[in-house]
């Protein structure tokens, strides 16, 4: 058994915490908004007051957060993981979704003695807390060795190289994520205009490679309701970090801009808490033909 923190009780670190515990870890949990840890499993994770005491006492720290200003608060503010580590070093496993270049901020951050996995992973929360997620990880061959077995209790695990590689894998496979989904909207759009009905429609999607993307979105599409699992305006701030990646490596990425259009037009019309894949909604009503068929 593992001393574990988990720093961040969204979605995905609500997730991270239940495996864990699940796997028999003693978890350690800390929220900006302490209320969060009301919906954890009774007396089952123990809360800390600051990130730097889950630094003094965990073996290792998950920092799940919502993007780069908040790792970097809660690394280096003033109670952050690297003000505990200074007394206790720590391995910081960073699993929020961010550019390749804030792991090595992070590294520099953390006094001699700790070390820093990329970790982010790939799966919705409820894919996750299932244990079919999957763990993208860079760094070094000895930590990953070391820290392996604890995150095969979260996900299958793939090392994808050094650190900032898992980041950037993440990167990668959020783009391809966003790109299905809005050329799945795009391609329900075109059968409407052309006079084909909904049903019709998703019929022949499914002899397409969008066959498991259109059955798995057709029920949202149907009654147009869009429960949250990954919000539009998370996905946003990733498309934003997808776009800024791909301009500083000179990387073109015209259907990227593409989707990243319907993900400022859907959060523009006022849906930014709703599924990221309320951009299926953006793209059949836009294009819808007047009389509605």
């Amino acid at each position: 058994m593992t001393c574990v923190a988990v720093l961040g009780l969204g979605n995905m670190g609500r997730a991270v915490v239940a495996r864990l515990l699940l796997a028999g870890h003693e978890v350690l949990v800390w929220n900006r908004d302490a209320s969060a840890g009301e919906r954890l499993p009774d007396g089952k994770a123990i809360a800390v007051q600051t990130p730097a005491e889950a630094a003094r006492r965990a073996e290792a720290a998950i920092l799940v957060v919502t993007d780069e200003a908040a790792v970097k608060e809660v690394v280096s503010g003033p109670d952050g993981i690297a003000a505990g580590a200074k007394s206790s070093p720590v391995v910081l496993i960073q699993m929020s979704t961010v550019a390749p270049h804030t792991l090595d901020w992070v590294a520099d951050a953390l006094p001699d003695g700790s070390a820093v996995l990329d970790a982010p992973v790939m799966a919705g929360p409820g894919k996750l807390a299932a244990g079919k997620g999957t763990v993208y990880v860079g760094g070094s061959d000895q930590l990953i060795r070391r820290w392996t077995p604890l995150l095969q209790d979260i996900g299958h695990v793939s090392h994808v190289g050094e650190l900032g590689s898992a980041a950037a894998a993440k990167l990668v496979a959020n783009s391809a994520l966003f790109g299905i989904v809005a050329l799945l909207g795009e391609s329900i759009a075109l059968a409407e205009g052309l006079g084909l009905d909904r049903r019709t429609a998703f019929d022949v999607l499914a002899s397409t490679p969008l066959a498991a993307q259109a059955e798995r979105r057709r029920a949202s599409l149907e009654t147009d309701t869009f429960p949250t699992r990954f919000s539009l305006r998370l996905a946003a701030k990733d498309a934003g970090l997808i776009h800024e990646a791909a301009a500083d490596h000179d990387v073109e990425l015209r259907l990227g801009a593409a989707t990243r259009s319907w993900i400022t037009e859907a959060r523009a019309a006022g849906h930014s808490d709703e599924d990221y894949t309320v951009i299926l909604r953006a793209a059949t009503a836009k294009n819808r033909p007047p009389n509605g068929s």
